[in-house]
């Protein structure tokens, strides 16, 4: 079981944000984040998104605490990446 979090350094909606991913299932993801008192709205695609405030308590819960670069290498890597664009397949 791995659970992710990168710093709370994505500006929205007034608030400062991390996302928080598991390299393993959704099913451990959704788990970890409802201990956390995340809302399902939280979650998009691939991750949750998690304010500012609550990024201690998930480090204190578990969430390994990486780099931006190492939540997208393991969610790439997991199989889990589910990214908002995808290109449609090139016609040769």
């Amino acid at each position: 079981m791995a659970i992710y979090i990168d710093p709370p350094i994505w500006r929205a909606r007034g608030r400062l944000w991390s996302h928080l991913i598991s390299d393993v299932t959704f099913d451990e993801l959704h788990e970890f984040a409802g201990r956390l008192g995340a809302p399902p709205r939280a979650f998009e695609r691939d991750h949750y998104d998690i304010p500012d405030e609550a990024y201690d308590r998930a480090v204190l819960l578990g969430a390994r605490a990486v780099s931006c670069q190492e939540v997208l290498g393991h969610l790439r890597r997991s199989g889990l990446r589910r990214p908002k664009f995808s290109r449609p397949p090139s016609v040769i």
